[in-house]
């Protein structure tokens, strides 16, 4: 058995389908169940039990059957949130539990870091441990993620195997209920087909010009083969980037979409939103060494076919995984 949180989100569940494809089906799901816009993410996957988000301290501590991995994807992701207390409940304290649930069982546990916790980049984006403590999240959704990284590197007990992943900016199907923290191609995709149109955000920095804000974009499915890889291979436990390591601005972003609809691009310019433009990310790009010296050799799919694929295989006829 396996659990995975999050898993009637974006990444869980496309996890989970991925899990299906490999001909694992006992698995436990958790997520908060009652959003009618993500219930569509888990028609057709087979499970074996779902159990709502709130419920799991107490169906774990009565649960018989030991797990063979957890997946903690679950978390609010919302980086326009400024409720540090919401963020303590629903990021760092099912982390922990789960945490302390898988030493105590010895059982490898995989949980979602992101990039976020890079802060404005100007320590890099390697994921050394070294680092940790000198980086500034610009967000306390970004604090959220690195206070639990910073707790899980101090820990003396630990699962027998652990990795915390800091996912870049991550696209692909499952992304529908998202709304404004859906990814950027997913709202270009909506812009172009209703407008022919594009609107970016402009630069509000001299030293970078208006659609050259570049994030190292990684498509969910290469990042769920990363997730699969490290629960099978198990290297050195710690914090893991996942990305490409390749930044793109959103110019090329946005160019792509405009091709796989077979459009003209047409992009221009409107001011970033005063309430994240404080907080926004110029550029991000994920040191890959760590994963590649661990072994995993997968090309990563490039922005230009990554675009193509989800454009054409999933939003243009509102497919799902």
């Amino acid at each position: 058995m396996i659990i995975v949180t999050g898993a009637a989100g974006f990444i869980g569940s496309v996890l989970v389908s991925a899990l299906n494809e490999r001909g694992i089906e006992d698995l436990l799901l958790v997520d908060k169940f009652g959003r009618a816009d993500r219930a569509s993410n888990l028609e057709n996957k087979q499970f074996f039990t779902c159990i709502e988000r709130d419920d799991m301290p107490a169906y774990l501590s009565v649960l018989e059957t030991k797990p063979d991995a957890v997946f903690h994807i679950g978390a609010r992701t919302d980086t326009a949130e400024i409720d540090v207390e919401l963020f303590e409940e629903l990021n760092l304290k099912p982390s922990k539990l789960l945490w302390k649930y898988c030493t105590e069982h010895r059982i490898p546990f995989i949980y979602a870091s992101s990039a976020a916790t890079f802060g404005g980049g100007e320590h890099g984006y390697s994921d050394a441990h070294e680092i940790v403590d000198s980086l500034k999240p610009l967000n306390p959704y970004g604090e959220s993620k690195q206070l639990f990284d910073q707790w899980a590197l101090k820990q003396e007990d630990s699962p027998p195997f652990w990795a915390g992943l800091k996912f870049f900016n991550v696209y692909g199907p499952n992304e529908y209920h998202k709304g404004r923290m859906a990814s950027v191609i997913f709202h270009a995709f909506n812009q172009i087909t209703s407008t022919d149109k594009m609107k970016l955000f402009r630069s509000h920095r001299t030293d970078i010009a208006d659609g050259q804000q570049s994030r190292d974009f990684v498509f969910v499915e290469d990042l769920v083969d990363m997730i699969l890889w490290l629960n099978e291979h198990q290297p050195s436990s710690g914090l893991y980037n996942i990305g490409t390591g390749q930044a793109r601005s959103f110019h090329d972003l946005a160019t792509n979409v405009f091709k796989a609809l077979g459009k003209e691009p047409d992009i221009s310019y409107i001011d970033t939103p005063l309430d994240i433009r404080d907080t926004y990310q110029y550029f991000t790009e994920a040191d890959m060494t760590k994963l590649r010296n661990a072994g995993y050799e997968k090309p990563f799919t490039s922005l230009e076919e990554g675009v193509d694929q989800y454009v054409k295989g999933y939003l243009l006829n509102s497919r799902r995984r």
